[in-house]
C-alpha cells in the first residue's frame, strides 16, 4: 500500500506551530477535513477517543493519531512536520515533532491496520527522518513521504 494511496499533496503542514496535543489534533483535525469533506469535529473526536485508550505517540518524536468514521469513503492521511516537539504523552516520554493522522471507514478491518504498519515502518526509518526533520517545504515532504513509502513497498 503506497502512502500516495492514502495522501494527497495538499495534505501536508509543513511547519505547524502548536502548544500542546489537543491543539495539534484540532489542526490536523481541519486540515484532514479540507482535505477529505468529512466534518472536522468528527475526526477531532475519533482521534481523540483513541488517544483515551493510549497515546498513539510511538517514539522518537512520532505520533500516529489514528480513527474510523463511519462516512468515511476511504483510508486517508494527513501530515505534519511540527515547528517544536510538544508533549504527546510518547511511549519514549519525548516529544513529538511529526503526526501522521489516519482516518479509515468503519469497515475497513485489515486495510487499516496495513496503512497503520506502513507509516509507522516508514516513520521507523532513521534516513527518511532525517530528510524529513530537514525540509520545511510541503511539495518536498510529500515527495519523500510517498517516494520513500513506495521504494520500501517495492523492497517488501
Amino acid at each position: 500500500m503506497p502512502l500516495d494511496n492514502l495522501l494527497a499533496p495538499e495534505a501536508i503542514l509543513p511547519s505547524l506551530r502548536v502548544n500542546g496535543k489537543k491543539q495539534a489534533l484540532q489542526e490536523l483535525s481541519e486540515k484532514a477535513a479540507e482535505v477529505s469533506g468529512l466534518p472536522a469535529r468528527e475526526i477531532f473526536d475519533a482521534w481523540m477517543q483513541r488517544e483515551k485508550l493510549n497515546s498513539t505517540g510511538l517514539g522518537e518524536g512520532i505520533a500516529i493519531p489514528h480513527g474510523k468514521l463511519l462516512q468515511a469513503p476511504r483510508i486517508f492521511g494527513i501530515f505534519a512536520r511540527l515547528e517544536r516537539g510538544i508533549d504527546f504523552e510518547a511511549l519514549d516520554g519525548q516529544p513529538v515533532d511529526l503526526l501522521f493522522g489516519l482516518i479509515a471507514p468503519e469497515n475497513a478491518g485489515a486495510d487499516h491496520l496495513k496503512a497503520l504498519a506502513v507509516i509507522a515502518r516508514l516513520l521507523r526509518n532513521p534516513a527518511v527522518l532525517a530528510k524529513i526533520r530537514a525540509t520545511r517545504d510541503a511539495p518536498a515532504l510529500y515527495a519523500i513521504l510517498t517516494q520513500a513509502s513506495s521504494s520500501s513497498d517495492a523492497a517488501a
